[in-house]
């Protein structure tokens, strides 16, 4: 069992319950996905850069992504229906722990100029985005062998009813929040 859910078992759910007045261990908040995705440029034809990001994606989940198509032609971003405009994953169980653990504890340290995470990231369901614009923070890549580097957005889903709770979630899971 990764150490962020038994953290989140022995701890978390405990003191959500505490600070929420929950009756109920399964009324606390908790994480229900992650998805990690890529948008491509229409723009550029370059099939290789779909190569790189998919296998930047593969490296950093652990899992295949998944490629997502128009679903319109649009004349003005010169996207036709059933282009590849994107590539998503989505982690749920042990996979989320352990990428979630790893983004917390290495991959959000290592950004350059990080003071925390703004609490505004969080909506009003609870759910967090967190958008890279490179790759290069990620452990799991070599940065010598990547020839372009790309974004990529992260959103992580809660089953949290409100702002607050998520935000609640987030702080004791360790997420490094900016003080105000």
């Amino acid at each position: 069992m990764s150490q962020l859910k038994e953290i989140y078992k022995k701890e978390v759910a405990g003191a959500l319950m505490n600070q929420f007045k929950f009756k109920n261990v399964h009324q606390a908040p908790r994480l229900l996905k992650v998805i990690v995705s890529v948008g491509l440029n229409s723009q550029n034809k370059d099939p290789k850069i779909a190569e790189t990001a998919t296998e930047t994606m593969r490296r950093i989940t652990g899992q295949m992504p998944v490629k997502t198509r128009a679903k319109k032609s649009i004349a003005g971003f010169k996207v036709r229906q059933g282009m590849v405009v994107g590539l998503k994953t989505t982690l749920r169980g042990e996979r989320m722990y352990d990428f979630v653990e790893r983004l917390i504890r290495i991959t959000l340290p290592r950004l350059r100029d990080f003071r925390g995470l703004s609490d505004k990231l969080v909506d009003r369901q609870g759910n967090v985005a967190i958008g890279f614009r490179d790759v290069i923070s990620f452990p799991e890549l070599q940065t010598d062998a990547m020839e372009r580097t790309h974004g990529l957005e992260i959103v992580i889903a809660t089953s949290a009813k409100t702002r607050e709770e998520g935000i609640a979630l987030f702080k004791l899971l360790g997420f490094p929040f900016r003080g105000k």
